[in-house]
C-alpha cells in the first residue's frame, strides 16, 4: 500500500500508555509473564511482547524496552492498560517490582516520514538509544515511510518537527502489519493468530508464562487455521467488528483486529483475522454477509505455510 506524501512529522499517541515495572525482580517478574525474552533484551534494544491468559488468548500487546537492569517500560493501548495493570499487579506477590502507570510522566511521540530519518537513520529495525529527557526507538519502516517512537519525559519541550495527523500514524501502524490489542479485541485471539511471532513478539524458547502450553501447541501441532490479513473497505470500520464470509450468514469468519482511515480517498485500511478457509473462495464483508466488502491488500511479511510452521 502506497502511502500519501504528507506522512511526514512528529504526533502525540494520545492512544497508546505506558506502563513502568521497575524493581530488583522487574525482568525476572515480566520474564515469567510476557511472551518475549527481557532477560537477554539489552539496553540499546525494544522488542514486542504479548501478555496471555492461562488459555493463550492476548488480554495485551506490548512494545518493551529496558530504561536500566531494573527499571522496564511497557508501551501498550491506552484502551487496556487500567485493566493490564491491575491485572499483571495481581501477579507481583512476594517480587520485588513495583508497577505504575507512567503515562502522566512520559509523552509518547510517533515520528515519520523524513523527519523520522534525521532521528533514526544511524539506528537499526528494533535498536533504542537515549536522547535528552528520554528514548528513541527505531520501528519497522512501512512502504518505504520510516517510523520512530519516542518516550519523552512531561516536562521536556517538544522537538522542533512538522505536525504529523494521528490518523496518518494510524494508518502507518495497520499497514504494518504489527498488530496491538485494544479493548474490543482483549481475550479474542491467540498470538499466532495475529501474526504475532512472525513480527517478532514470541519467543518459544523462553521459559513459561501464562498461556504457555496453549501457544506453543498451537505453533507445533499445525493448528494454526486463522491468520490476521491486510484489507481496504470503502467504509469505516473499528476493532472488535466481526467479519462475515459470502457463503456463511449464520457465523463469523473473523474479526477486525485494527483499522485507520484511508488519507487519500474514502474508506479505511483494516488488520483483520480471519479463517484461512474463508480466503479460498467467495468474499468477506463487515457486520454481516451482504455489508460492506473488503478487498485483500498485501501484507510487508510473508505468512508461513502450515507444513512449514510443523517443520
Amino acid at each position: 500500500m502506497n502511502m500519501p506524501l504528507t506522512t511526514d512529522g512528529l504526533v502525540a499517541l494520545s492512544h497508546w500508555g505506558l506502563i513502568r515495572a521497575r524493581g530488583a525482580d522487574a525482568v525476572a517478574f515480566l520474564q515469567g509473564q510476557l511472551t518475549n525474552d527481557v532477560v537477554t533484551l539489552g539496553l540499546a534494544q525494544a522488542r514486542l511482547a504479548g501478555f496471555c491468559s492461562a488459555k493463550g488468548r492476548l488480554q495485551a500487546s506490548f512494545v518493551v524496552w529496558k530504561l536500566a537492569d531494573d527499571e522496564l517500560l511497557l508501551a501498550c493501548a491506552a484502551s487496556v492498560l487500567p485493566a493490564t495493570l491491575k491485572r499483571l499487579s495481581m501477579f507481583v506477590l512476594r517480587a520485588r517490582c513495583k508497577l505504575t502507570d507512567a503515562t502522566p510522566e512520559l509523552r509518547l511521540l510517533g515520528v515519520a516520514g523524513p523527519t523520522a530519518t534525521g532521528w533514526t537513520k544511524d539506528l537499526p529495525i528494533w535498536a533504542r538509544r537515549e536522547i535528552e529527557g528520554g528514548s528513541l526507538l527505531r520501528l519497522p519502516d512501512v512502504a518505504g515511510v520510516p517510523r520512530g517512537l519516542i518516550a519523552l519525559d512531561a516536562a521536556q519541550p517538544l522537538p522542533q518537527a512538522p505536525a504529523l495527523a494521528l490518523d496518518a500514524w494510524r494508518l502507518l501502524e495497520v499497514c504494518s502489519g504489527i498488530p496491538f490489542i485494544e479493548a474490543a479485541t482483549v481475550d479474542q485471539f491467540v498470538p499466532q493468530m495475529l501474526n504475532y511471532e512472525i513480527v517478532g513478539g514470541v519467543d518459544f524458547q523462553k521459559g513459561c508464562y501464562p498461556g504457555q502450553e496453549v501457544v506453543a501447541r498451537s505453533q507445533y501441532r499445525g493448528t494454526i487455521k486463522r491468520r490476521m490479513f491486510l484489507f481496504e473497505c470503502d467504509t469505516p470500520v473499528a476493532a472488535g467488528q466481526d467479519v462475515f464470509h459470502s457463503g456463511d450468514a449464520g457465523q463469523p469468519a473473523g474479526m477486525v483486529v485494527n483499522a485507520a482511515p484511508l488519507l487519500d480517498r474514502a474508506g479505511c485500511a483494516a488488520l483483520v483475522e480471519v479463517k484461512l478457509a474463508a480466503l479460498e473462495s467467495g468474499s468477506l464483508h463487515v457486520g454481516d454477509a451482504k455489508g460492506e466488502a473488503l478487498r485483500l491488500v498485501a501484507l510487508p511479511y510473508a505468512l508461513p505455510s502450515e507444513a512449514a510452521l510443523r517443520a
